[in-house]
C-alpha cells in the first residue's frame, strides 16, 4: 500500500456512552478500565477506517484521569489517526463527560491519550498502511495538536519518573 493515501477525516470516529451501574466503582464513578476499554474501541475503529484493514492495539500512552465520570453521565469519545508508519497508525483519543440534564454547558474533559495500532493482512501479519494526508487547514491543525499534546504528555511522564 505504499502509494495509497487516506485523510485524517476518513478516520474520524465519535462514540457516545451512558455510564451505567455495572461500569462504576463503589463511589458511583466510572471504572478506569471501562473508560480505557471505550477509548481502545474508539481508536480501533478510527485505525480500521483509515487503513481499511483489521488493526490491533500495539500500545497506549500514559493516561491521566482529570475528572471523574459519575453514574448517569453521558460520555463522548473522539478519535482520529494523526500519524502513520509503515504498518502502524497513531490515534489521539479524547474523552468528555456531561450531565445530560445540564446540557453542554457542563461538558468537561476527562482524559486524552494516544494509541498505536498495527494493521494486519488477511493472514494476520503486519501490512502497509496508507500515508496520512491532511486536506484542510482544520485537519492539519488537528494533526499538529495531537503531535504537540503527545510530546507534552511524554515530557510530563519523563519528569515524573525523574522525580521518583
Amino acid at each position: 500500500m505504499s502509494n495509497a493515501t487516506a485523510t485524517l477525516a476518513t478516520s474520524r470516529t465519535e462514540m457516545t456512552e451512558l455510564l451505567l451501574p455495572n461500569e462504576t466503582n463503589n463511589l458511583g464513578r466510572a471504572l478506569g478500565g471501562t473508560v480505557l476499554h471505550w477509548m481502545d474501541l474508539c481508536a480501533a475503529v478510527a485505525a480500521m477506517r483509515f487503513s481499511g484493514r483489521q488493526c490491533v492495539t500495539a500500545s497506549m500512552d500514559h493516561t491521566d484521569f482529570l475528572s471523574p465520570i459519575d453514574l448517569g453521565e453521558v460520555v463522548e469519545l473522539d478519535a482520529y489517526v494523526f500519524r502513520t508508519g509503515r504498518t502502524s497508525l497513531d490515534c489521539r483519543v479524547s474523552v468528555h463527560a456531561e450531565d445530560p440534564k445540564g446540557g453542554e454547558t457542563n461538558r468537561r474533559k476527562t482524559t486524552t491519550s494516544f494509541f498505536t495500532f498495527v494493521a494486519l493482512d488477511d493472514e494476520g501479519h503486519p501490512t502497509g498502511v496508507p500515508e496520512l494526508v491532511c486536506e484542510t487547514e482544520t485537519e492539519e491543525a488537528l494533526r499538529e495538536r495531537a503531535i504537540e499534546e503527545q510530546r507534552e504528555q511524554l515530557a510530563t511522564v519523563v519528569a515524573r519518573l525523574e522525580d521518583d
